[in-house]
């Protein structure tokens, strides 16, 4: 392939495609592609990596170059939301979604978060042991889109699988069953999403969500039925598992480095907020959930010192940018006080996260309950990751604590 050049350097573990390769944590393979070859082509996949930080940021600053509207996906095509759309398009759907994460909205739900994380904590805290991804990650970020989605509480068990389903079809090369789980998926959500669209049209302005979407509207433009079920639908998929990933992979650090939780322990128990905040940066940057976005490169273009075609896919690696070596001091240290950490855990440009702030706040709010609550928390059993090109992180994570009493009956 022309796209490849001869002398660029290969190297056999290199898979861009492979759940397993992700799951394996390549840290070592990301600093070999920074230092050898920062734009990688994996020859097998036929796909381009970018590995460096400042060519991400600068491919991001490229979308006429670099387009969304291929889709995000390096092994399939586009889908009518606005993450596989370009400007102007993509404008137009994010100004009116946007309605649905203005500051004040977002700060608006910080005691409800709170409530739902003594809740979670609450329901595991007098056993002295529970499965930190299962039974307190997963259920925060799902309740809080579930309720913004105006999904029932008895539902939300629904709402999980078919989140589930959706992204691991979007994750690696799916099966036939994996496929036919996320059509399902898709065909349950949409019923389930047209029937709220409905009663939200039929009622005066809500603060939720949906009712948000349903009634937003900028220079006379608004959101249609179709438009609203894929608008929030990439809400549910973007914000379930993400959030769920950076709490459990947050945690494992803290719980591995007992210096920086107690640091962190004492600063939270002050009152003092600098801290925290930088804690969940590094977080981030640290898991970095999403393990990269695809591109579709729209001429024949130089980039990096290699020769990319027209139609090719792009995989702008955001886990090997956040331990860039020439951004980040010490990159392979988990650090609670690093300063400054731009990382690109959110992404970058014109499709930076629209629910950044919402998951920063979720994911404050749930650090300060557990080490507030379960100071002793240690890991009691294997903590594997899931194998999945997309989004990933620990499948489980047995953890002890000395039992404690729950908080709701005096909260």
């Amino acid at each position: 392939m022309v796209g490849a050049m001869a002398d660029h350097p290969t190297h056999p573990d290199i898979d861009l495609v492979s759940g397993e390769f992700y799951a394996r944590d390549p840290q070592d393979l990301y600093a070999w592609m920074r230092a050898n070859a920062p734009v990688y082509f994996d020859e097998a996949n036929g796909v381009w990596g970018i590995a460096r930080y400042a060519d991400v940021k600068a491919a991001s600053r490229d979308p006429s170059t670099f387009s969304s509207a291929g889709g995000i996906r390096p092994t399939s095509g586009p889908m009518p939301m606005m993450i596989d759309m370009d400007d102007p398009d993509h404008l137009r759907r994010r100004k009116l979604v946007n309605r649905g994460f203005t500051p004040r909205q977002v700060r608006a739900l910080e005691s409800r978060i709170r409530q739902v994380c003594d809740e979670i904590i609450d329901a595991v805290c007098e056993r002295g042991h529970c499965d930190l991804v299962t039974d307190v990650a997963a259920p925060l970020p799902l309740i809080m889109i579930g309720d913004a989605l105006g999904v029932a509480p008895e539902d939300r068990a629904d709402l999980l699988r078919w989140s589930d389903d959706m992204v691991a079809s979007q994750s690696n090369a799916a099966t036939e069953e994996v496929a036919q789980r996320a059509a399902d998926a898709f065909a349950a959500y949409s019923a389930y999403a047209t029937k709220v669209i409905a009663e939200r049209r039929g009622a005066p302005p809500a603060e939720d969500l949906m009712s948000v979407l349903v009634h937003a509207e900028v220079d006379g433009d608004r959101l249609d039925d179709e438009e609203l079920i894929w608008e929030s639908l990439l809400i549910l998929v973007g914000g379930d598992e993400t959030t769920r990933h950076v709490i459990s992979g947050g945690m494992e650090q803290l719980i591995r480095h007992p210096d920086q939780r107690e640091r962190l322990a004492a600063s939270i128990a002050a009152g003092e907020s600098a801290l925290l905040e930088s804690a969940v940066e590094e977080m981030l940057r640290w898991v970095t959930p999403i393990k990269n976005m695809a591109r579709t490169v729209t001429r024949d273009v130089t980039f990096g010192g290699q020769r990319l075609e027209a139609g090719q896919k792009v995989l702008l690696l955001y886990a090997s940018a956040n331990r860039d070596e020439t951004v980040f001091a010490d990159p392979q240290r988990f650090d609670i006080a690093r300063s400054p950490n731009e990382h690109v855990a959110f992404g970058f440009g014109t499709h930076f996260c629209l629910g950044a702030s919402l998951a920063r706040l979720e994911l404050r709010v749930m650090v300060e309950r557990l080490l507030t609550r379960l100071p002793d928390l240690e890991l009691a059993g294997p903590t594997p990751m899931r194998p999945a090109n997309f989004v990933t992180g620990f499948e489980s994570m047995p953890v002890r604590f000395t039992p404690t009493a729950p908080v709701g009956a005096s909260a």
